[in-house]
């Protein structure tokens, strides 16, 4: 295989990835899927940055892509604590919750309304004390012949 086509094999990888990334930055609502996408973004620009140094053969590529890994760390410890932040303020990892954090004394921006979540009531099942055997069926039904 040439070494143009090797690139442009390359280019197509790492463009695919940047597009896939880019789409489902825009397209999704979960912040940890948004920083996921955006990490993905990262990865296709670094396949392609490689892939122009090993045509050229030239390192400035692969150290670009150093850099790029080292902003990538950086960005998934800030995402961690972003994150963590909104579950703890809402409860919910919805980006439109974001809106409701802002500095004191600015005027919401609404760009779409926080849905109303319904809290359900979930049935628990419950275990019997200690030494108790739990009831069951036949034991119900012996008592109530007996």
């Amino acid at each position: 295989m040439s070494e143009t086509a090797l690139l442009q094999n390359y280019l197509l990888v790492g463009s695919i990835l940047f597009a896939l990334g880019l789409t489902g930055f825009l397209i999704r609502r979960n912040l940890i899927v948004m920083f996921l996408c955006a990490e993905m973004m990262l990865q296709g620009v670094s396949l392609s940055l490689i892939a122009w140094g090993r045509y050229h053969n030239d390192w400035s590529g692969q150290m670009l892509v150093i850099f790029i890994i080292t902003v990538a760390a950086c960005e998934a410890g800030i995402a961690l604590a972003l994150v963590l932040a909104l579950c703890r303020k809402s409860g919910s990892l919805d980006i439109v919750n974001w809106q409701n954090v802002r500095e004191e004394g600015r005027m919401p921006y609404i760009d779409q309304e926080v849905p109303a979540e319904a809290m359900e009531s979930e049935a628990w099942p419950t275990l019997t004390p200690a030494g108790i055997e739990p009831a069951t069926d036949q034991q119900e039904l012996y008592r109530s012949n007996v």
